[in-house]
């Protein structure tokens, strides 16, 4: 069978893509940078043909707890404007109609399983969409507060010594998601601004280690309609006790850390709109993320896998349309149309994964040509 050529581009927003398929499976991250968020992209697909016909293999794919995942977008970066992890969002958005195939109803329903935060207009006529809290949706998440003297923060000029992206798994540690709980932001040493921005990474430096079993099925979020609330009472922010004292409902919210130790954890807690909306990503949160799942297969054809053996071949029905991710903020009534016709609020960065046709393998070598 023959295998579909792929490229990968990579940018903060449409207009700014650029290709990275030389960096697909290499190890190697590309740096996206805007005056909303600044961080870095890496990629792994397994059995990646690229436009050469070449396919290139990775390592990431023989890790014991990445068994059964065929490809990864491994992000580490900052907002660099306060925003409510409410309205930082996280999926898919499509450029025309989808032409969905029989038993779309199925995957949809699997869809939403995977992630009961999920919203979507997937049969727009015009713009279909699949998006879902980025803080809520991603099955592998670290946050570091930077620069908060509450939160221990690694020096500054340790930032830069850790690669991206690490030699271990990308795990789960939201043990410093306490800080950046609204009430608690003004009680910070510093707060960044894009202007400060060159100084912007530091290693998550106990967490990457930690790694998730949450990779396969067996272990997502229960059905909606049984989602559990599983945090704990537990420690008091001392900086805030006085406070807290005169106000019931802000101790009732704010009094306690975050004991939030497993994905599961986080993501039946984050299932919760008012929870998300108490969280605010700025400069001064450093995010981890890996979105990997074994569900999308890439080679030799793309196709979805579902369980029970149930398989789309969805090169019937692609149209040749990117497989493009985002991370943006949620739209609202009052945004109106945006220049480039997407259906969100503001991009943060996009991945797009296309068919390479006869022109892209010529600008590939060409390009490969210039670099050497």
């Amino acid at each position: 069978m023959l295998h579909s050529r792929l490229r990968v581009r990579v940018g903060p927003s449409m207009d700014k893509l650029v290709c990275i398929t030389d960096k697909v499976n290499s190890g190697k991250a590309h740096d996206v940078s805007s005056e909303l968020f600044q961080g870095k992209v890496a990629i792994n697909i397994k059995g990646f043909t690229n436009p050469s016909g070449e396919e290139l293999s990775a390592e990431y794919f023989d890790r014991e707890d990445r068994k059964g995942i065929t490809w990864s977008i491994q992000v580490r970066g900052r907002f660099l404007q306060p925003t409510s992890a409410d309205d930082v969002m996280f999926g898919n958005t499509f450029d025309k109609r989808l032409k969905l195939p029989w038993g779309a109803g199925v995957a949809l329903k699997f869809m939403k399983y995977v992630d009961p935060t999920l919203e979507h207009d997937l049969m727009s006529e015009t713009k279909p969409w699949a998006l879902s809290p980025l803080i809520s949706t991603m099955p592998h998440f670290v946050h570091e507060r930077i620069d908060d003297r509450r939160a221990s923060p690694v020096p500054e000029h340790k930032q830069w010594e850790s690669s991206f992206p690490p030699s271990q798994s990308i795990g789960e540690d939201t043990s410093q998601l306490q800080f950046a709980i609204a009430s608690s932001n003004s009680s910070s040493s510093t707060y960044f601004t894009p202007s400060s921005s060159n100084s912007s990474f530091v290693t998550p430096s106990s967490s990457l280690s930690i790694t998730s079993s949450s990779s396969d099925l067996s272990n997502f979020p229960k059905m909606p309609g049984s989602l559990g609330v599983s945090v704990k009472n537990s420690l008091q922010l001392p900086f805030e006790k006085a406070h807290l004292k005169k106000n019931k409902k802000k101790k009732k919210i704010f009094g306690r850390a975050l004991d939030l130790r497993t994905t599961g954890d986080r993501r039946s807690y984050f299932s919760s709109p008012q929870h998300r909306q108490e969280i605010v990503f700025g400069p001064e949160d450093l995010i981890t993320t890996d979105f990997c799942y074994g569900y999308l297969q890439f080679n030799p054809t793309l196709a979805l896998r579902l369980s029970g053996g149930m398989t789309f071949d969805l090169m019937k029905y692609w149209d040749r349309h990117p497989v493009r991710f985002v991370c943006c903020k949620r739209k609202k009534p009052e945004d109106g149309e945006r220049s480039d016709g997407q259906p969100t609020g503001d991009l943060y960065w996009i991945v797009s994964i296309e068919t390479a046709d006869e022109s892209d393998i010529h600008q590939e070598v060409s390009g490969a040509a210039q670099d050497t």
